[in-house]
């Protein structure tokens, strides 16, 4: 399969205000690529295309769970893009709480969020991408789409709905000129679980430790995950693995589908404890 050049072609990425996205798309620009950044935070992508190398940068703020929205947004980006190659959906949030703090209108969000948000992206944009010679999408799903810890019900539900998504869709587009990939990072040290969701019935000072406990545990630069992310794309590899954790997770899960929390439980132990209360100082 040939390797995509991103010079001169036009890389769309969602959630590109912060975080993965933000980092992808300068990882990117770098190589030559034309961005149309996706996200909500008008402020936060206009900030982050102004530090971009090269010209012919957009941004479009849009929230991904709005239909109507992102089919506007998406016909402006082909209107100002006609050569759109690459889609990579980073836009994605998380939720600590177990299932008794949580309520189905949180769930609800979040899988809009991180599921229907990057369906709807994929399929307003797939009639571009298919007038590509050659193009790729690029999910990002989780570790957690390979693997679900107990206190994280609804983003592992949303991550193993992405994979489902994605692999359905690889095989959905078989023999044309798009490929699909699902990247799956693990511990990668962005701040997602500190600026994150949480149960309103959870005690804050709880998803506090919780989410920092989550956070001590990430060890991938976002620099060296966004590399990883865009080789896999212009390599158009169908699965990928970012970080150490997702590598090993992923060989335990296929080793032992049923007991595999038994060896993730004890690291996992105070990341997930979202009842026993904070002592006080």
């Amino acid at each position: 399969m040939p390797r995509l050049d991103v010079r001169g072609a036009t890389s769309v990425v969602t959630g590109a205000a912060s975080g993965m996205g933000a980092e992808v798309a300068r990882e990117l620009a770098q190589r030559g690529a034309r961005l149309a950044l996706l996200d909500r935070n008008e402020d936060g992508i206009a900030a982050v295309a102004a530090t971009l190398p090269g010209a012919g940068h957009t941004t479009h703020p849009v929230d991904v769970r709005d239909d109507e929205a992102v089919g506007d947004a998406v016909a402006e980006v082909t209107r100002r893009h006609p050569r759109v190659q690459t889609l990579i959906t980073c836009a994605g949030s998380s939720m600590l709480g177990s299932l008794d703090q949580l309520t189905m209108e949180e769930m609800r969000w979040l899988m809009d969020v991180n599921l229907w948000g990057t369906v709807n992206v994929t399929r307003a944009l797939l009639p571009a991408l298919r007038r590509e010679p050659a193009a790729h999408i690029t999910h990002l799903v989780s570790i957690y789409g390979l693997a679900a810890p107990a206190g994280r019900i609804p983003y592992a539900m949303s991550k193993y709905a992405v994979r489902g998504f994605s692999e359905a869709l690889r095989h959905e587009l078989e023999g044309s000129t798009v490929t699909v990939g699902a990247v799956y990072p693990a511990g990668v040290k962005t701040g997602i679980i500190l600026h994150g969701r949480y149960a309103a019935a959870l005690d804050p000072a709880i998803a506090q430790r919780a989410a920092t406990a989550q956070a001590r545990m990430y060890h991938t630069e976002p620099e060296t995950a966004a590399r990883r992310i865009v080789e896999a794309t212009l390599t158009r590899r169908a699965r990928t693995m970012v970080g150490r954790e997702a590598r090993l997770v992923d060989v335990l899960t296929r080793l032992t589908p049923v007991h595999y929390w038994g060896a993730m439980r004890r690291p996992l132990r105070d990341a997930i404890d979202t009842t026993t209360p904070v002592a006080d100082s």
